[in-house]
């Protein structure tokens, strides 16, 4: 079971080897596999601000460097900044023009309340002023001397840093460079390639078939593609001059309330102000809705919805939604050479019955030959996503991107006795605790104490290895295999009735914590 904060104590093993608790896991209903954060694909599928809700093209993301154009943060606690308005009492002077009957008299046949052209006796108009507050530690846009706006979603100020004009001209820089290297790159490739035949066709001759193919590479066409060569840059060069430290740094008190913490310097690492005063307010930065792709059959796993506002999937496959969920319940006092009792809980979360059997762990041999299936088998499958001969030189080094499998790290210093028998537990339904039916009693195995719905609670015995430790961790693993009854349509000839039911097999690693010493025995 996977606890907040504590370390896990049930942990699920994926194909590629690594162990993770059953709720950072995902299925691929394709591949009837586990799949863990690094047997995925990560695809950023659209930018949000998580604060307006306003979806943000790519593109326009990246002009914006990740940050929206109307939202802010606090510089002092990070929180988001809120727009409050205030009323304040605006002068509206009003000249005279030619035409006016005030010209034509002096001053001292002004009408009383007539504004002078100097402004000094204009009128007051209230007006609303907005500024930037932020309601968790009190600061406002006020404190460091930026004006108040006349529209609330005014254009704020930016504060100027002094080596802006440099960084900039370093970006173009390596812009530069790193485009001229992928062109060398796609010059190399160009020259390893061969040549083409004699008798080309009339697509060839035409150039349709490399246009198309330059296209799907991403390429430009040969007679438009211009060499680009890296702009020319001015290094930087030391220098001894320092400006020297003010004399009273060692005698002025130094009040901690108007020095920056390193938190705060570096939400704004380009300046790094380092008073109070100094703080400028930071557009937000922009969040991501991401979908996770199986990298070896390249079906979609988590697929989100495109409206920001949303929380919901559009697939989710989650392994705790496919995967029997095995918790750890209670396990007696463990003592090296003696037995002790554990009871495990196991939750069916499908809506289908499932059978369940409990089965040793492979051995080192089996686990190796297990590696070396899989490796096949991704290299089947990535040979037969190849299908343009063209680009399979290109295309194949989508293969290099699944993980390796590797063997288990995770030592097992317990053994236990295994279930005689398989045993069932019911589909999940919602339903069933407002039901007033009683259901009717099944006769279950021994080791299984305790059944309720979708759960049942069964009792292991449980022994220590000679070998262990009293400052090791006792952990006891076990292969457990489960129906599952798989809802997807494959492309074959031969006619499927319904959805047909496979066993999978996972493997489950326990942690029953420390041994105790045994007692000797008196005489």
């Amino acid at each position: 079971m996977t606890s907040i904060m504590l370390p896990n104590t049930v942990e699920y093993a994926c194909v590629c080897g690594l162990l993770n608790p059953l709720t950072k896991l995902y299925f691929c209903r394709y591949c009837m596999k586990l799949r863990c954060g690094f047997c995925v694909c990560h695809e950023v599928d659209s930018h949000f601000c998580s604060n307006c809700l306003e979806n943000i093209p790519s593109s326009e993301a990246k002009i914006r460097k990740n940050r929206c154009n109307t939202c802010f943060n606090c510089p002092s606690c990070q929180h988001t900044l809120s727009v409050r308005a205030s009323s304040a009492a605006v002068p509206t002077p009003v000249t005279a023009t030619a035409d006016s009957p005030a010209t034509s008299v002096g001053d001292d046949q002004k009408k009383e309340g007539t504004p002078d052209s100097t402004g000094t006796g204009s009128k007051q108009v209230t007006r609303k002023m907005y500024y930037l507050a932020c309601l968790n530690c009190r600061w406002s846009s006020r404190d460091v001397g930026i004006p108040d706006q006349t529209v609330a979603t005014g254009q704020w100020p930016v504060a100027e840093y002094a080596n802006a004009t440099r960084f900039a001209v370093l970006l173009e820089h390596y812009q530069s460079v790193v485009l001229h290297e992928k062109q060398e790159k796609q010059e190399l490739w160009r020259r390893k390639t061969p040549k083409q035949s004699k008798f080309p066709s009339l697509t060839d001759r035409t150039g349709l078939t490399v246009s198309m193919i330059r296209r799907q590479m991403g390429w430009s066409d040969s007679k438009a593609q211009i060499k680009a060569t890296p702009s020319p840059i001015n290094r930087s060069a030391a220098t001894e001059a320092v400006d020297e430290l003010p004399p009273e740094i060692f005698t002025k008190e130094i009040s901690l309330k108007n020095i920056t913490t390193l938190q705060q310097r570096l939400a704004q690492a380009a300046k790094q102000p380092f008073t109070v005063n100094k703080l400028y307010p930071q557009h937000k930065l922009l969040s991501i809705k991401r979908s996770l792709r199986c990298r070896q059959c390249d079906h979609n796993v988590i697929k989100s919805e495109y409206n920001p506002s949303s929380i919901k999937y559009r697939i989710a496959m989650f392994a705790a939604y496919h995967v029997p969920e095995v918790r750890f319940v209670k396990c007696d006092p463990l003592t090296v050479g003696q037995e002790s009792t554990l009871l495990l809980k196991m939750i069916n979360p499908t809506i289908n019955d499932m059978t369940i059997t409990i089965m040793e762990l492979p051995t080192e041999t089996e686990e190796i030959l297990m590696i070396e299936e899989l490796k096949l088998s991704a290299e089947n499958s990535a040979s037969s996503s190849l299908v343009i001969s063209g680009l399979s030189s290109s295309l194949a080094k989508q293969a290099n991107l699944l993980e390796d499998p590797r063997m288990v790290e995770r030592k097992v210093n317990g053994s236990f006795r295994l279930p005689d028998s398989s045993f069932v537990i019911n589909h999940r339904d919602d339903s069933a605790e407002f039901d007033e039916v009683v259901q009717s009693q099944q006769e279950d195995p021994r080791f299984i104490i305790w059944r309720k719905a979708n759960q049942i609670a069964i009792k292991l015995v449980v022994q220590p290895n000679e070998d262990c430790s009293p400052d090791e961790e006792v952990c006891i693993g076990f292969s457990l295999q489960y129906t599952y009854v798989s809802t997807v349509v494959e492309k074959s000839n031969t006619p499927t009735r319904g959805p047909q039911k496979q066993a999978l097999t996972t493997r489950v690693y326990v942690k029953l914590g420390k041994p105790i010493k045994a007692e000797p025995v008196s005489a």
